[in-house]
């Protein structure tokens, strides 16, 4: 019996992807579809790369006529939009993956002051779990409502998770320069993503203020057992899709970079979609583009005595709709690769 999908905000570039990622898993059926440009047109209007793969028209937005008869439904909306609709989904025992912000910071003063609106349904923030499988496989399968992690959190923190567990490093030291392709700020236009602005262009922005800031230290703080702030900046490249992010820390103890391997490798032993790299093989976004795999590469500069992390992931996938199927396979029981087993689009 396949699991019955239905996704809202199917329009912008999450929904296009989880649509081309549900399409061919074995154990799925999309049932329904709905936004707020594109409700009583086929998604293929918006999204034309999937005409013969699928063929749906778009539902009006009625959210209890849109949940009757789904088991889970996917929301890929903006902040402040997604809380009010999971608890009508919820409360109607559908499980839901928000692709959203509205779940991922469990202090709501914290969410308040970043996201600049009141929480609309306090009460279920703590029935919710953050969904990065590599650290909360066994929560996700408990929980009916999974708050997706960003596509930079989910980058940087599985850079950073076994040192900071192991105590491996300095936490008052950690500094994160990230680099993001344009379909990470979404299908709305701006000034930034605007070709003639961004093309042969490099740019930093949101300097010591971006919305993934807590987000990521709320994380590390919990692995850490203590309260950290980090340096994150993040920046735009011309390209489509990937990120990049380069970590730099101190190290606690002195360590070779045989020794820094191991640690990751015995963290990670259990987890299918990171793929372990080396200073003589370090990770590219155009490696990890299509697929839903994280690569990671540790190393120790003895000169220096600090850890340079890399990572790198598809945005659109591990960083959104591909992270999001794998906590929905979690949630009913399935093999996390079901549907995502496949390598990386090359060259």
């Amino acid at each position: 019996m396949k699991i019955k999908v239905g996704i809202i905000g199917v329009t912008g570039y999450t929904g296009g992807e989880l649509l081309r990622l549900l399409i061919n898993h074995p154990h799925v059926e999309i049932k329904k579809a709905t936004s707020r440009s594109n409700s009583g047109n086929d998604v293929t209007q918006v999204h034309p790369h999937l005409d013969k793969e699928i063929s749906l028209i778009e539902d009006e937005m009625d959210i209890e006529k849109f949940i009757t008869g789904l088991d889970v439904v996917f929301l890929a909306l903006p902040h402040g939009k997604s809380a009010p609709l999971v608890k009508e989904i919820y409360n109607k025992n559908v499980r839901v993956i928000d692709l959203g912000a509205d779940f991922r910071l469990k202090n709501l003063d914290e969410y308040k002051a970043w996201y600049e609106v009141d929480h609309s349904c306090p009460e279920l923030v703590s029935e919710s779990v953050y969904g990065l499988p590599e650290i909360y496989k066994e929560k996700i399968k408990e929980k009916a409502i999974i708050a997706n992690p960003g596509c930079y959190p989910t980058s940087v923190i599985l850079g950073l998770a076994p040192l900071v567990a192991e105590k491996i490093i300095n936490l008052d030291n950690i500094v994160i320069d990230s680099k993001s392709g344009i379909t990470g700020a979404g299908k709305t236009l701006t000034q930034q993503t605007h070709y003639p602005d961004m093309n042969d262009n490099l740019l930093a922005y949101k300097v010591g203020s971006h919305r993934h800031t807590p987000e990521i230290e709320q994380e590390l703080s919990i692995l850490g057992n203590t309260n950290l702030k980090i340096n994150f900046t993040p920046h735009l490249i011309p390209m489509n899709r990937g990120i990049l992010s380069t970590i730099y820390t101190n190290a606690n103890i002195a360590l070779t970079n045989k020794e820094l391997e191991k640690v990751y490798v015995e963290y990670y032993q259990d987890c299918p979609f990171i793929r372990l790299r080396n200073k003589n093989n370090l990770p590219q976004t155009k490696w990890v583009q299509g697929s839903n795999y994280c690569d990671i590469a540790a190393i120790f500069d003895e000169r220096t005595e600090r850890i340079i992390i890399l990572s790198t992931i598809d945005n659109l996938v591990k960083g959104a709709s591909g992270q999001a199927i794998q906590n929905m396979n979690l949630m009913f029981g399935l093999d996390e690769t079901a549907g995502l087993k496949f390598p990386g689009l090359y060259p």
